[in-house]
């Protein structure tokens, strides 16, 4: 059967993701002329997939569709996502991503990190015009799990003594902890059965772990036009991911991954691990770990109440899992 494109999958809902675009437009527009100018560059889609604020409006349809909250908190949830995404480009010192010159490359790390967290007081915010207790509780619960995610990353750099169980635990905290808090504030808010609301927090969470073990093979298989940002950028970084732990298990003793870890001196180390991951079976045991997370992510759908919904929520596991960039 054929993998639905984007698109297609994204079509039954986008008028209503148009709306959350235009909020997030007006968003940018604030007194401040330096502000505006940073904000509209940042909350501009540029690639995006808009698949968090998706994912809380997906979440909202199996019970009482509440646009009035819905759109608000879909709208919180990507500007969550930019600003980890403008504090992540500041502490690697990344110069693209996107294939877009990084804020933090125009304007620098102090404005990138400043602009950083008005986009978090922005998204807790909006998240707060919910009056939901819930949902307000959840923002503040997956900020403290994104910010220890990137503490965690930032003092195992370099290190190669971590295990799977590491890597999974700092993947649930910068990237599937995003995915929950997009799943189970659109059930919350849509006055879901508690029932229903695990059913998609079970969802969010293990497609999470999916996209981020995808995300992290394409590092080393896509092309760069594929990623928008240099290939290999997590081995430059020092960040340990699946597959290089999965090269570090097949060979090792003389292995190029070790070899950067430890001395930092030969980018051609980052190369030769590369091609070695690319010429070897690591990509595809990756995906079938990814795969086996996305099937977890599927296999209690079924108790929610059978509507179109339901079935692009698998449409999206599905294509999340064979994606290229």
């Amino acid at each position: 059967m054929r993998s639905l494109e984007l698109a297609e999958i994204y079509a039954p809902l986008q008028a209503d993701l148009a709306r959350v675009e235009e909020r997030l437009k007006s968003r940018c527009k604030v007194g401040s002329p330096y502000l505006s100018e940073l904000l509209e560059y940042s909350l501009r889609a540029n690639g995006g997939k808009r698949l968090r604020p998706m994912l809380t409006l997906l979440s909202g349809k199996f019970y009482h569709y509440n646009l009035d909250l819905l759109l608000p908190m879909a709208t919180a949830v990507e500007i969550m996502h930019t600003a980890t995404l403008i504090h992540d480009d500041a502490i690697d010192k990344s110069a693209v991503r996107r294939g877009r010159t990084t804020v933090y490359k125009l304007w620098g790390e102090e404005k990138a990190v400043l602009l950083g967290d008005y986009l978090f007081a922005e998204a807790g915010s909006l998240t707060a015009s919910t009056q939901n207790l819930r949902a307000i509780k959840l923002f503040a619960e997956t900020l403290k799990a994104i910010s220890s995610g990137e503490l965690n990353q930032s003092f195992n750099a370099f290190n190669l003594k971590q295990s799977r169980a590491d890597y999974i635990q700092r993947v649930v905290q910068k990237t599937a902890a995003l995915f929950v808090l997009s799943t189970e504030s659109g059930a919350a808010l849509s006055q879901s059965p508690e029932e229903a609301i695990q059913v998609l927090v079970e969802y969010g969470y293990n497609l999470g772990i999916a996209f981020q073990i995808v995300d992290d093979v394409l590092d080393f298989v896509a092309t760069e036009k594929e990623l928008g940002k240099p290939v290999g950028a997590d081995l430059v970084q020092g960040t340990l991911t699946l597959p290089a732990m999965f090269l570090l298990e097949k060979y090792p003793g003389n292995n190029p991954v070790r070899e950067w870890f430890e001395k930092r001196d030969n980018p051609e180390d980052i190369r030769r691990a590369i091609e070695m991951v690319r010429d070897s079976s690591i990509p595809k045991e990756c995906y079938q770990v990814a795969a086996e997370y996305s099937a977890r992510a599927c296999r209690n759908l079924n108790q929610l109440p059978p509507n179109p919904a339901r079935e692009i929520l698998l449409n999206l596991a599905d294509y999340l899992l064979n994606r290229r960039s």
